[in-house]
């Protein structure tokens, strides 16, 4: 999965594991988010298992699991290290959320 981003609409990266409860948990809080009617299809969403694609983890420097990733412009311009709960995922990407 390469990890292009439509020049209109910014990426939303999830770096995660497949096996932490962790992740699993933000993967939901990130879902709630932007399932939201005014958020849904703000971003291009990609999901980055890190046994699946280390060389990409590796590229955007991700240490800590999960991680969010805003990439627009084809720059990084957000990141968020283990994201807490549906109130830190929408102050993260409040930027970009209507």
């Amino acid at each position: 999965m390469a990890v292009a981003v439509h020049p209109s609409k910014p990426g939303l990266v999830f770096f995660h594991s497949s096996v932490s409860g962790q992740c699993r948990r933000a993967e939901g809080f990130l879902a709630q988010v932007l399932q939201r009617r005014k958020n849904h299809g703000t971003f291009r969403l990609y999901r980055v298992d890190e046994l699946e694609r280390p060389d990409l983890v590796e590229r955007f420097h991700i240490e800590t699991l999960p991680t969010l990733v805003v990439v627009e412009n084809k720059q990084i311009q957000a990141r968020l290290e283990k994201p807490r709960g549906c109130r830190d995922i929408e102050r993260f990407l409040a930027p970009w959320l209507h």
